[in-house]
């Protein structure tokens, strides 16, 4: 049988009409992918503002708005939907925690200055630290279990962070809260026991968390800074994210994760990161293997990414397995570590299959395109193997990419217990390669056509 080509077989483009659902009316947004879309569908929000200003916030930076942004939250979801506006000016606060129905409006010159007090984030609620689910300090903005959810406008999200910066390090204490997490995930300890915010652990928090929500869009707004992952996407369910501004220059600061979440489109953003910038994940080992959801059906497109390790990423956390993700039509026009690159390692299980890059022009970078199997960063020594799975991966594509320079195109390193499977790499171009054109390891069916160079410096 004829394998497929990375060129588009199975264009599902669905027109603009109106769905039905929880009784409000979504909007269906048109997407083509080499794979059956689900819906996408945008937020509906009745036309009705709650300023908060309202409700007794003070501009300015020097008194914390937590409990009147909370208030006019609470006051829009009881009227049954509209926008919480936070107008021109800085505005101090603590954690949001949006409701469904709810749309957070920064309007021009807005400023939501968080504070970077752990307390503020006291009590703790349920949330995740790389792919383990937990209790831990509250994200700045937070939804949990929210249907029709919004942060919307041309204001800007910028934390304080003085305390985080410290945080950022890895210090004896914070390992051993870590290896206390991956224990009680790999043991099946319940999440409600899994405290996490106490003493010196310092797991940050996320900047913006939505967990478990159906029907949500991210729109328009910059971010400047973040605590720990900038965007995390987990476990939810239709959505789009687009016009994004987002810079965060820290430790873990990856752009956008989705992690177990499903129809998503991104795009029009720009991402300017200390990690990786878009990054698709489905939870860590057992705890992945208890939720047994995959992240699937996500479509990026029209990207720019000034800086970041990676352009797009899937896993490490991947244990309840990707599938049916698509970019196309992104840049890259300064430098990245890797351009493509799917990482797992022996504990993960899960698959990663049906991956797309297409319709790239990027800068320099170490490697253009990578898989690695063998990816444990500082969990290699710090803790055991519970349980030994390995990665189904098959059915990559990477097709019409152009970079300025490499230390090499591409390097598969699968197992040879489970072979990598059905490569596809068509028409990739990078004019000078500094080390080497390609290295394989443990791979069946891999498709080239048309990879190239100008100058090979080191052969």
């Amino acid at each position: 049988m004829k394998k497929r080509n990375l060129i588009l077989t199975c264009l599902c483009a669905l027109p603009f009409v109106a769905v039905m659902a929880t009784e409000r009316i979504y909007e269906r947004v048109p997407v083509e992918a080499p794979f059956p879309m689900d819906s996408v569908t945008l937020c509906s929000f009745p036309e009705k503002d709650f300023v908060i200003t309202r409700y007794g916030a003070v501009e300015g930076g020097e008194k914390i708005n937590t409990r009147a942004i909370a208030k006019a939250i609470e006051a829009c979801n009881r009227a049954g939907g509209g926008r919480v506006v936070v107008p021109e000016g800085e505005w101090l606060t603590g954690p949001i925690h949006l409701k469904s129905n709810v749309n957070l409006h920064l309007q021009e010159g807005a400023v939501l200055r968080f504070s970077d007090n752990p307390a503020d984030y006291l009590p703790a609620v349920m949330t995740s630290w790389e792919g383990l689910e937990c209790y831990n300090y509250s994200p700045l903005v937070y939804a949990f279990g929210c249907e029709n959810v919004a942060i919307t406008g041309s204001g800007t999200l910028a934390p304080k962070m003085d305390t985080w910066r410290v945080w950022f390090k890895r210090p004896q204490a914070h390992l051993h809260a870590l290896a206390q997490l991956y224990s009680m995930g790999s043991t099946d300890v319940p999440v409600e026991q899994r405290q996490m915010a106490q003493g010196e652990n310092n797991l940050r928090p996320h900047l913006i968390h939505f967990n478990r929500c159906n029907h949500v869009l991210l729109d328009g707004f910059k971010i400047r800074q973040s605590p720990f992952w900038t965007i995390h996407l987990y476990l939810c369910n239709s959505g789009v994210v687009r016009n994004l501004d987002v810079q965060a220059h820290g430790h873990n600061n990856d752009g956008i994760d989705f992690e177990m979440s499903r129809n998503f489109l991104v795009e029009h953003c720009t991402f300017d990161q200390g990690d990786d910038a878009v990054v698709i994940k489905s939870g860590r080992n057992q705890d992945a293997w208890r939720l047994h959801t995959p992240c699937e059906n996500i479509v990026v497109r029209h990207c720019a990414i000034r800086k970041g390790h990676v352009l797009l990423g899937i896993g490490s956390e991947m244990s309840g397995g990707v599938r049916n993700i698509y970019m196309h039509d992104c840049t890259v026009p300064e430098k990245v570590l890797r351009l493509f690159f799917l990482k797992t390692n022996h504990r993960r299980g899960g698959f990663i299959e049906n991956i797309y890059l297409e319709n790239i022009e990027a800068g320099d970078m170490l490697r253009a395109f990578e898989i690695d199997t063998d990816v444990l960063y500082q969990w290699k020594d710090l803790v055991p193997t519970y349980e030994r799975k390995l990665t189904r991966i098959r059915g990559i594509y990477m097709k019409n990419v152009h970079c300025k320079s490499a230390d090499a195109i591409y390097e598969l390193k699968g197992e040879a217990e489970e072979p990598i499977r059905d490569v596809f790499i068509e028409q990739v171009k990078v004019d000078t390669v500094r080390q080497f054109v390609n290295r394989i390891h443990h791979v069946e069916g891999l498709h080239e056509n048309g990879v190239s160079y100008d100058v090979l410096l080191r052969k």
